[in-house]
């Protein structure tokens, strides 16, 4: 059976302030080491952004998707599927958003100031998904652990930039509430040798597809080029 391999959690600079490669480079990147396409996940206003916050809202989202339309140009030049999302953050709490475009930013400045239960519905009825990332990971960034079972779409339950230790709490939690479980490398910069993505049964055409393939919690094998847990 043919599989299809992708990245969905990956940075670019500008957008990602810790971020050390352009969109184009990762799209290189990623189709040598054989990957069907990549989802780029930079962070958005409310967390690590190299985005000038003071700037107008429109100028800020411009900026934000340069990564991302890097990536997108060079993966059609070679072949790479590129999707856009971006990494949300609540005190606490991070969460990859797929399945929303530009435009769609352009239209609801108000997603800063939205409570976790609130984003979500909100993502729901604008036809996107919410996968919590690394939901257990420690970092001086980082408030809290915060977990929000109800109010997410899946869980990155596997993050090969966490500890191992991260890695399985999180899996421990997502089997303990039957939660749809990815994984994903959070790569901000080239030359890992630890990267990790998914395994899907059809091809990937567009991030819609990916976002059908969550809601109906269709069968994915997590892919570990270094493996971090046993997933058995």
């Amino acid at each position: 059976m043919t599989k299809y391999l992708y990245e969905t959690h990956c940075h670019t600079k500008p957008a990602s302030l810790c971020a050390g490669v352009t969109g184009a480079e990762l799209a290189d990147e990623y189709k040598s080491k054989g990957y069907d396409g990549i989802m780029i996940t930079d962070h958005f206003f409310n967390g690590n952004t190299g985005i000038d916050r003071s700037m107008p809202w429109k100028e800020k989202v411009e900026q934000f998707c340069i990564g991302y339309e890097s990536a997108k140009k060079r993966g059609d030049e070679i072949g790479l599927k590129v999707f856009f999302g971006f990494e949300y953050n609540r005190g606490g709490a991070e969460f990859l958003i797929y399945g929303l475009d530009k435009q769609w930013l352009l239209e609801h400045e108000e997603i800063m100031n939205l409570r976790i239960s609130e984003l979500y519905k909100l993502v729901c009825e604008s036809g996107g998904a919410m996968i919590q990332a690394h939901p257990f990971r420690q970092a001086p960034y980082l408030e809290r652990i915060a977990i929000y079972p109800d109010y997410c779409d899946g869980i990155e339950v596997i993050n090969t930039s966490n500890a191992p230790k991260c890695n399985e709490n999180a899996l421990w939690y997502g089997k303990t509430f039957d939660l749809y479980m990815t994984c994903g490398s959070d790569t901000h910069w080239l030359g890992r040798d630890n990267l990790g993505g998914i395994y899907t049964e059809r091809e990937l055409c567009s991030v819609e597809d990916y976002v059908s393939v969550i809601k109906n919690r269709e069968p994915i094998e997590l892919y570990q080029m270094k493996p971090l847990i046993c997933l058995k």
